[in-house]
């Protein structure tokens, strides 16, 4: 889903959460900190499937190059940035519901920031499991905050109103005893964007909130966000301390 932002000279931009958030993942040290905490659990991933990758950003680095690496990913977007990589994935164009049409069984599943994994873990784990003939990594957020706007972990509590319980803590506490991974590590990382406009940010952030166009706080949300940012070449630079969790579980 993609909101048009207003800003104060009138223009208009779509813009795509999805491809706010992988834009933010290409400039954020996650899959450098995430990547090895999955090498050192699976240290051989060989064929290794994507559910919802995204960017292919963290499937991109911990793919086996003498191995199949498929992407499930509903989102249009972000499978045509897929298939620019140099290595793409072969891509599935459906979600994880729905992702009947898979070319076979692989050693590794991977599941990112999937919120699956937090509304639905019982069926979702079940569904990977069908799928891997090994192992089966998530990696859900573990720190104390937002998870669903991006950029909210910059804003009050009392303007994004999100459900700040870690998503690990959501996780374990829906799956069975008998469904606990085998292990699990942490990382610590930094969610860090750089936007071109802090006008077109501020005001998507409050379209996304629902705040109407003669609301006050749409003022303050644009000098929130300059408090924080900081001035770059390419345009402002915000960074939000986060921890990731990282979940394995063999295959049965």
């Amino acid at each position: 889903m993609s909101s048009t932002s207003h800003d104060p000279a009138g223009r208009r931009r779509e813009i795509d959460p999805l491809a706010l958030y992988a834009s933010a993942i290409d400039t954020s040290d996650y899959v450098r900190q995430v990547a090895p905490l999955i090498r050192a659990s699976v240290p051989a991933n060989g064929d290794l499937l994507d559910v919802g990758a995204g960017g292919g950003q963290l499937g991109g680095a911990l793919r086996d190059p003498a191995g199949r690496w498929t992407a499930i990913e509903p989102s249009p977007g972000m499978r045509s940035r897929l298939a620019r990589l140099d290595h793409p994935p072969q891509v599935i164009a459906a979600d994880w519901h729905h992702a009947n049409e898979l070319p076979d069984s692989h050693d590794t599943v991977l599941a990112a920031t999937m919120p699956a994994t937090m509304d639905e873990p019982e069926a979702f784990l079940a569904r990977c499991r069908s799928w891997a003939r090994r192992t089966v990594v998530w990696v859900v957020p573990a720190h104390a905050g937002p998870r669903g706007l991006c950029f909210a972990g910059c804003l009050p509590l009392e303007w994004h109103g999100e459900d700040e319980t870690p998503g690990i803590d959501i996780v374990l506490r829906r799956l069975l005893p008998s469904s606990m991974p085998r292990d699990i590590s942490f990382a610590d990382w930094t969610f860090t964007g750089i936007v071109p406009d802090l006008d077109e940010l501020a005001a998507y952030l409050a379209d996304r909130l629902g705040w109407p166009a003669g609301d006050d706080r749409r003022a303050r949300m644009r000098a929130h966000l300059a408090l924080k940012a900081k001035r770059k070449a390419a345009g402002f630079r915000l960074e939000i301390s986060r921890r990731s969790a990282v979940l394995v579980w063999g295959k049965s």
